[in-house]
């Protein structure tokens, strides 16, 4: 089960380059909505780092 999130943690780094990319095609065009993707960048990079420190603490917590 651990490894399950170990993964879904790494989904959240591909949330984030994706958002990132979308920013950087849409900056000239709409730079509010740009402005509202680079939150969700540094969102999902705060959550990434989050769910990694949680899971670390149950993983030491087990052992």
């Amino acid at each position: 089960m651990m490894k399950f999130f170990k993964y879904f943690e790494y989904a959240y780094l591909f949330i984030a380059a994706f958002f990132l990319f979308e920013a950087f095609r849409i900056w000239n065009e709409e730079r509010n909505r740009a402005y509202l993707f680079i939150f969700f960048v540094v969102i999902a990079i705060f959550m990434f780092f989050f769910k990694r420190r949680f899971r670390q603490k149950l993983e030491n917590d087990k052992h």
